[in-house]
């Protein structure tokens, strides 16, 4: 028998044992001293619980024994020489000689630490798996190929405020949904039927799209299925509301506009694209511009312009028919896009619309009144170019603009003619620069004490090949438009200084900036230059801007007017008292000289108003120690009432038109002449 254990043992990893009465080990098959790493010497003789070790609990063995029951694997961990812990399982009978006398225990031992440590891993997946189920933030369920459910998470039961004792391992698909209708979570119209069939159709479809379902309370879930191998599937369940709402606020907002949630310019082109006038009428669009919108932000903030705009935005959606659209352009421009049955009809709405926009408004205790202008173009032939309309209506706006205000004009093919000369304008405007086709001309500064020239106001005009003599009232607003203005400004500043150092030395040059020019980064260092590359000293050079230099981005402005004054350069405004704001801006730069718009010396001939604002305005200078200059003296008579007013400069035709730089010097001379003779 021993032979056949010995032998036995040689062909398997398991082991034989036997013990004695008094639990002592008598017999060990040779392969158990290379499975427990120790010597079957160390081992016979001794009880197995002290050679093995107390890492296991060895109660229920011994228990066991004393009641001579047989030993069924019983499982204890061996921390074996090697420094590794294994596992053993030990099974076996008691054994009774002849007389039935208890002799010991026979039985078997086996190394199962492979086994043991892959329930472990698997007892571990199992506990990641259950974690990462019930952590997911979105429900899961598992069905098998006879759509019974096999898993479900909390996620689930939650998403769906099920109790998770509803759910039953086993129950098919078929009852969760019966279950689900019967408690009211899906939206009204979802029946079993179609919520089955839903399943089925996505299980059918070779890429997961997700089917979303809308439920009672509102929240949307997006359902995804995915077959299994061997037949079943998996579904998720996610809540993705928010996500609905957010992507439905993001198309929003990509199509309307954030100040008045009017549509914007892209909602426009999509609604004219789905236009359809029908057979009785016709497609128009109407351009409407503001009048006085911008007198409103600087009279008052730009927080009671946004209100202004909120309020025209509620006029115009109010007096529109609800298959009409009215769109915010930007800044203070809107459109509406309607059908009209002709042009009279739409030139109607147009004026109705300029009479709706005009109508007084409280903004808070503000009382403001504004006006429009309305540009209106038709589609022709039953073409719904939207674009081409908006175009159309643009150039009508601008024609109505040129009239006045509050005015409507409907779209003419020569307005558009107009536009084509006015880019040929621009085109050569371009060429001018580089052709050097610019001139600069100067009108003298007069001072009344001594009648003396105190200056020259340098002013440019453009020699054009066809056309002549261009007025710079003509191209300048052009050139700011287009930018042109910049290059322009620059060789304004840098050929009058190069000029006006060859004056005499008390003789100042003046040159207007534009508000783009200054808000160029660059223009400082511009300016610099133009005094460097010349010679002219910075207290000869005179800067002359107008009240919309301070209008716009006004902070980097006088930062910049600080600059240059700081370095000697005089600064003046230009038509002084005809904006909103001239005198707050008095306070806020100290200005060297303020030059009063010709328009209340035209006054003052026909009332005591104009004289009174003259003098007003002359008061307040000598009284900030800021030098005043009136333009557009032509008579004697204006000049006698700019002397009795106090001013101390003057300038206008009385004394000289502009002049080319060649004719400088002579009225110098004739100048000087004149003042001796006096």
């Amino acid at each position: 028998m021993e032979r056949w254990l010995k032998d036995f043992a040689g062909l398997t990893s398991d082991w034989f044992w036997e013990i004695d009465a008094a639990r002592r080990l008598v017999f060990l098959s040779e392969n158990a001293g290379a499975i427990s790493g120790r010597t079957t010497s160390d081992l016979l003789g001794r009880e197995r619980a002290a050679v093995m070790g107390d890492a296991a609990d060895w109660t229920e063995y011994h228990a066991a024994i004393a009641e001579l029951r047989e030993i069924r694997d019983f499982l204890f961990p061996y921390d074996h020489p090697d420094g590794r812990r294994r596992w053993f399982e030990l099974s076996g009978a008691p054994v009774f000689d002849a007389a039935g006398g208890f002799v010991g225990y026979r039985g078997v031992g086996s190394d199962v630490t492979a086994q043991q440590e892959a329930r472990a891993e698997l007892a571990e997946q199992l506990r990641r798996f259950d974690a990462a189920l019930e952590n997911m933030s979105q429900g899961l369920c598992m069905f098998d190929a006879d759509s019974r459910l096999v898993v479900v998470n909390n996620r689930y039961c939650d998403m769906f405020g099920l109790n998770r004792n509803v759910l039953r391992v086993g129950m098919t698909q078929r009852e969760i949904v019966e279950e689900l209708v019967s408690l009211g979570r899906y939206k009204q119209g979802l029946t079993v039927d179609k919520l089955c069939e839903g399943t089925r159709t996505s299980l059918a479809i070779d890429h997961a799209t997700p089917v979303h379902r809308e439920l009672a309370d509102g929240r949307v879930i997006a359902v995804s299925h995915r077959p299994m191998e061997g037949g079943g599937w998996v579904a998720t369940f996610e809540d993705v509301t928010e996500r609905r709402r957010n992507e439905a606020r993001i198309a929003h907002m990509a199509r309307h506009d954030a100040l008045t949630d009017l549509p914007n310019r892209v909602a426009l082109r999509e609604a004219g694209g789905e236009a359809q006038p029908g057979s009785a009428g016709r497609l128009a669009v109407l351009c409407l511009d503001l009048d006085r919108f911008k007198a409103v932000n600087d009279a008052h903030g730009h927080s009671v312009g946004d209100k202004l705009l909120r309020a025209i935005a509620d006029r115009l959606r109010a007096s529109i028919r609800d298959v009409d659209l009215v769109v915010r352009l930007g800044g203070d421009e809107f459109a509406v896009l309607n059908a009209v049955h002709d042009e009279a009809a739409a030139l109607a709405l147009a004026n109705r619309l300029i009479g709706v926009v005009s109508g007084p408004y409280d903004l808070g205790g503000i009382a403001v009144q504004i006006g429009a202008s309305v540009g209106v173009a038709l589609d022709a032939d039953g073409a719904c170019d939207v674009e081409r309309l908006l175009k159309n209506a643009d150039m009508a706006l601008y024609h109505a603009k040129s009239l006045g205000r509050g005015a409507a004009c409907v779209f003419d093919p020569a307005m558009d003619d107009s536009a084509q000369a006015r880019m040929a304008l621009e085109r050569d405007l371009r060429e001018a620069l580089a052709t050097d086709a610019f001139e600069l001309h100067y009108q003298p500064l007069i001072e009344l004490d001594g009648d003396e020239v105190k200056g020259f106001e340098a002013l440019v005009r453009w020699r054009h090949p066809q056309r002549g003599l261009i007025s710079p009232a003509t191209f300048i607003p052009l050139a700011e438009e287009t930018g042109i203005i910049i290059q322009l400004g620059e060789w304004i500043l840098n050929q009058a200084c190069r000029e006006a150092a060859g004056w005499p030395s008390d003789v100042s040059i003046a040159v207007n900036v534009s508000a783009i020019q200054l808000r160029h980064r660059g223009f400082a260092q511009t300016v610099l230059l133009a005094l460097a590359g010349s010679g002219l000293k910075p207290e000869r050079l005179e800067l002359e801007i107008t009240e919309s230099v301070l209008l716009d981005d006004t902070e980097a402005n006088l930062q910049t007017l600080h600059l240059l004054r700081s370095m000697g350069i005089r600064i003046a405004m230009d038509d002084f008292g005809t904006g909103y704001s001239s005198l707050s801006y008095l306070r806020r730069f100290p200005f060297d000289k303020i030059k009063i718009d010709q328009s209340f010396l035209r006054n003052s001939d026909e009332s005591a108003e104009g004289a009174a604002i003259i003098r007003a305005l002359v008061g307040l200078g000598a009284s900030l120690g800021i030098t005043t200059l009136v333009e557009g003296v032509e008579t004697e008579d204006e000049l006698a009432a700019v002397r009795a007013q106090g001013a101390q400069q003057v300038q206008g035709f009385l004394f000289s038109a502009p002049r080319p730089a060649s004719e400088v010097a002579p009225f110098f001379d004739a100048n000087r002449k004149r003042a001796a003779a006096a």
